[in-house]
């Protein structure tokens, strides 16, 4: 079967949400002195998947012993580590990751911290971030890049502090009034430090983790259903916004503290890979920092 790779590049919304930018960072950015910050987490066979999903393994497939040369070979999904979440993720008939512009992935953008307004299963809103913005004297910019500092990259698998129960299924995340949000403010793209741009039930864990679920009603007084709806509020930070051209980048870290409620030129390029629904992605922003 082969895929008509035309079609889905010509789909409207692609041609509409994906438009040409002018780039103009002269004044972003003093070069001279410019820096380059880390956003990305590591990747390895100790890396946990997203609950579902199979781990990452890797293996050689060569050695210097046997063949006077080194190699390894991959297995995995594309939902683990860093990586972007592309169109053809949740629509089989959308544009594969691959065919998004370039510069639909570079441009300007804030890293906007509201780690000391959240907490275990908290829901964070547009107007949260729209606070912390003015706080800092920030704005945002059509076309611009929205990276959401949590503070939940602290409990990723390779952290001192590491718990991947809070990592995976417990870290805070948005409603559709938020997926609403950075489409009227005709975002590029946005990127979290936690495992997944939704909340964690909005997702599959409403379902194997049930137990979560009765977390939530404990601290809301509400259950799930009540306050996050489904099929409406279901995966909705993917179901609403890919096709209306807001993109997003999952599992962020690095040394993204460093660059906290700054502007930044920020690049977040997947891999190449023809056909893929989504891809790694090294991501980090440059900016004039104190370091």
């Amino acid at each position: 079967m082969s895929i008509n790779y035309a079609s889905r590049i010509n789909k409207p919304y692609v041609k509409n949400y994906f438009p040409k930018p002018k780039y103009n960072w002269s004044k972003l950015i003093n070069w001279d002195e410019a820096r380059i910050y880390d956003l990305s987490q590591p990747l390895g066979i100790y890396t946990p998947p997203f609950p579902t999903y199979p781990p990452f393994k890797m293996y050689w497939i060569k050695t210097l012993p046997e063949n006077k040369v080194q190699a390894q070979a991959i297995e995995t999904a594309w939902h683990i580590g860093t990586h972007m979440d592309g169109p053809i993720h949740f629509d089989p008939g959308a544009p594969s990751i691959d065919m998004i512009p370039l510069d639909h992935f570079v441009g300007e953008g804030v890293i906007v911290d509201i780690s000391d307004e959240v907490e275990d299963l908290s829901i964070y809103t547009s107007e949260m971030i729209e606070k912390k913005l003015k706080e800092h004297n920030l704005t945002i910019k059509p076309g611009d890049i929205l990276i959401i500092h949590t503070g939940y990259h602290k409990y990723q698998w390779d952290q001192p502090t590491a718990d991947t129960v809070r990592y995976q299924l417990m870290h805070p995340g948005p409603t559709y009034e938020f997926a609403e949000w950075c489409v009227k403010k005709q975002l590029k793209w946005t990127g979290v430090d936690a495992i997944s741009q939704d909340h964690p039930l909005d997702t599959v864990i409403r379902r194997v983790r049930p137990d979560i679920a009765d977390l939530f009603k404990e601290k809301y007084g509400k259950s799930v259903d009540e306050v996050m709806p489904w099929p409406k509020n279901y995966q909705v930070l993917h179901t609403y916004t890919f096709p209306r051209g807001v993109l997003h980048a999952e599992n962020l870290g690095g040394e993204i503290t460093k660059v906290l409620n700054k502007r930044c030129l920020i690049v977040g390029a997947p891999i190449k890979v023809e056909g893929a629904e989504s891809a790694f992605a090294r991501i980090f922003a440059i900016c004039n920092g104190p370091e």
